[in-house]
């Protein structure tokens, strides 16, 4: 029924969240999160159980056609796996997860659809956060890599002159590298390990810990993370001016430190284009639950 919350799935590297999704507004039935853990070395058989088993646990009335947010390398028509050599699900590739995941819902799905991970938050923050009213929005998100989403009126574009190929940030290549080695929590730590002559066998704090001691004073960390985040600014404002963007806005795990990050990437847009600096910048406003809210919008919105 048309009334009846929407299904849907995210899939993590180790993890899969599902959830019911209400239209009207866009939002999670209260109660319906639940999560539960994913082997990403784990065979194909146990992967779809798992992704069915957290499916499966949420109250059975819904609509009966499913959406599922998962990170590419990934055929969203066809649903088949094409992970190889990306460190995780390598198990799927080839494997036709529409089929597996039909197999194995309860009660029999009438269609399974797929939207990459990043597209879905978004279109998440388009629906119901703070891209919402913004016709061109580009939405990042940082975290263990970096990923991407370029909408026009909440639904992504992934091809064509004005984005970069499949509208995917982490092909972007800064000062002669990819972006992901300027700005993802494994090149912030490793820069601040150079930073401070951190020894091989030596724990490198995580970027929350030195977001914090940026605060404190510490020049080494406010440098480390200046570089990441203005490295980010620069590489987007060719991006955000191409797409004629009215926004940017930025989620994943590390917008907790907003203040440390906003201004940084801020100089990096307006370094690199005056006329940039004075775009909308804004941190998600449904971190953590943006993809689910996003998925369940383009089921809805974006044709079959």
């Amino acid at each position: 029924m048309p009334d009846e919350p929407i299904p849907v799935l995210e899939v993590g590297g180790t993890h899969v969240t599902a959830a019911l999704v209400t239209a009207d507004p866009w939002d999670l039935v209260p109660g319906s999160l639940t999560t539960g853990p994913l082997d990403a070395d784990g065979t194909a058989a146990e992967l779809l159980d798992g992704i069915a088993a957290a499916a499966n646990s949420l109250p059975p009335r819904h609509r009966t056609e499913w959406v599922v947010a998962i990170p590419g390398p990934f055929d969203y028509v066809r649903g088949v796996g094409l992970f190889r050599d990306v460190g995780k699900f390598d198990s799927l590739y080839g494997v036709d997860v529409r089929r597996g995941l039909m197999l194995r819902l309860r009660p029999s799905p009438s269609a399974v659809r797929f939207l990459n991970d990043a597209d879905a938050f978004g279109v998440g923050e388009y629906a119901a956060g703070a891209a919402r009213g913004h016709d061109r929005a580009v939405c990042i998100t940082v975290g263990t890599g970096v990923g991407s989403a370029f909408l026009d009126r909440g639904r992504p574009v992934n091809s064509g002159p004005t984005v970069p190929p499949d509208g995917s940030i982490h092909l972007v290549v800064h000062q002669g590298r990819p972006i992901e080695d300027t700005v993802s929590r494994r090149a912030i730590r490793t820069a601040y390990a150079a930073a401070t002559g951190v020894a091989p066998a030596e724990p490198v704090p995580d970027v929350h810990v030195i977001a914090e001691r940026s605060r404190h004073g510490d020049d080494l960390a406010r440098a480390v993370l200046t570089h990441a985040f203005a490295g980010l600014g620069t590489a987007l404002a060719p991006l955000v001016d191409r797409f004629a963007a009215s926004i940017v806005v930025i989620g994943g795990s590390m917008i907790g430190s907003w203040d440390v990050i906003e201004p940084a990437v801020r100089q990096g847009l307006s370094g690199a284009a005056p006329d940039a600096g004075h775009l909308e910048l804004r941190p998600a406003a449904r971190n953590p639950v943006a993809a689910l809210v996003g998925a369940a919008f383009w089921s809805v919105n974006q044709p079959a």
